[in-house]
C-alpha cells in the first residue's frame, strides 16, 4: 500500500496570495500613483493657469484664495469660487479650447 500524504495547508494559499499580487500591480499601485500625481497638480495650482472642472468648464485661475478655494474666470465677466478639488486637470497652452456659440 502506497504511503498517504497529507497536503500541506499553506499550498492552499498560493493561490490567493497569487491573486492578491495579481489586483495589487494591476489596479491598487497604478491607481495611487495616479491619485498621488493628482494631489500634486491640485497643491501646485497657481493665478494664470488654464484648468479643466469635473463640470466640464474651462477656465482661468486669477486668485488661490486659501488652501481649499480658487477664483477661476471663465469668460469676461464670469467669475467664480470654486473649490481646489473641482479641479480635473491644467491645459497646457498648447492644447486648443474648444469655444462654441450658442445657437
Amino acid at each position: 500500500m502506497p504511503p498517504t500524504t497529507t497536503p500541506n495547508p499553506l499550498m492552499n494559499l498560493v493561490p490567493i496570495v497569487a491573486i492578491f499580487a495579481i489586483f495589487y500591480f494591476l489596479l491598487i499601485r497604478p491607481q495611487q500613483k495616479q491619485q498621488a500625481e493628482h494631489d500634486s497638480l491640485l497643491k501646485n495650482l497657481k493665478p494664470g493657469d488654464k484648468i479643466l472642472t469635473t463640470g466640464g468648464l474651462y477656465g482661468t485661475i486669477t486668485r488661490v484664495l486659501g488652501a481649499d478655494d480658487l477664483e477661476v474666470q471663465f469668460s469676461q465677466t464670469v467669475k467664480l469660487t470654486v473649490n481646489r478639488t473641482a479641479v480635473t486637470r491644467v491645459v497646457n497652452a498648447e492644447t486648443p479650447v474648444k469655444t462654441g456659440t450658442i445657437v
